[in-house]
């Protein structure tokens, strides 16, 4: 799906700017390409994978 950032009126370019890297951002567009940019060791995602549950294991979301 494509990011879509519409300019309001008034605002700078800088500002849209700044909005579609946030946006961005927030979609983890990037790491996405990252991921699939440089290939990792299935080992490597397993051992990421299990970091990330141990990390988020105490948490509840309501």
């Amino acid at each position: 799906m494509p990011t879509v950032v519409r300019k309001k009126p008034g605002q700078s370019d800088d500002r849209l700017i700044a909005d579609f890297r946030k946006k961005i951002l927030a979609d983890e567009v990037i790491d996405e390409i990252k991921d699939r940019v440089f290939h990792k060791k299935p080992s490597v995602v397993k051992q990421e994978k299990i970091k990330e549950r141990r990390k988020n294991r105490g948490r509840r979301s309501y």
